[in-house]
């Protein structure tokens, strides 16, 4: 009987715990703050960063140009990998149907934050898009300059896709439901 009465309270336990957890999940999606940061780690200090260097933030940057050439392929991969520092920050979010993203560019070199149909090739030249098939859309996109924000409002259900179109390895996704 003592056996049986501490299997129940354990699978209460357990129960509990996972209501209570799948309670967060949810409360997470639905009440997460629904921004993304668009990040980049450019040394201010580094001059030989092309088309007007990299915009001085409160927290100074530490890769300079020379590292972040040398981190865009692998020999893993025939299309450019990107340095990891160069990244939308969470790459993933959860919303409901009409409600608002902001999305903040917190580095220092531009970016854009455009929705696409497929991941692929932005309008920087090789070897920044090397491997890749150019995403058309990236033929229109808004500039997103340092400190720059833009609001997104995705009103149909579903994935939808968003990327640099200077970085292309710079992605997210953000899911309507």
């Amino acid at each position: 009987m003592r056996a049986t009465s501490t299997a129940i309270a354990v699978v209460a336990i357990l129960a509990s715990s996972w209501a209570i957890d799948r309670f967060k999940v949810e409360a997470q999606v639905n009440s997460n703050d629904n921004r993304i940061s668009v990040m980049d780690n450019c040394d201010p200090t580094d001059p030989t960063w092309p088309g007007g260097g990299c915009s001085q933030r409160p927290q100074l940057g530490d890769v300079n140009l020379a590292e972040f050439n040398g981190l865009l392929s692998s020999t893993l991969s025939t299309a450019v990998i990107g340095h990891p520092s160069w990244r939308n920050e969470p790459p993933f979010i959860s919303t409901s149907p009409g409600r608002t993203v902001r999305v903040t560019n917190t580095g220092g070199r531009n970016h854009s934050f455009t929705e696409v149909a497929q991941f692929g090739a932005g309008v920087t030249p090789a070897p920044l898009n090397v491997g890749l098939s150019f995403a058309p859309e990236c033929g229109s996109f808004v500039n997103l300059p340092p400190g720059g924000t833009q609001d997104v409002t995705l009103t149909t259900t579903g994935t939808h896709k968003f990327q640099c179109c200077f970085h292309p390895w710079m992605r997210a996704a953000i899911e309507v439901r």
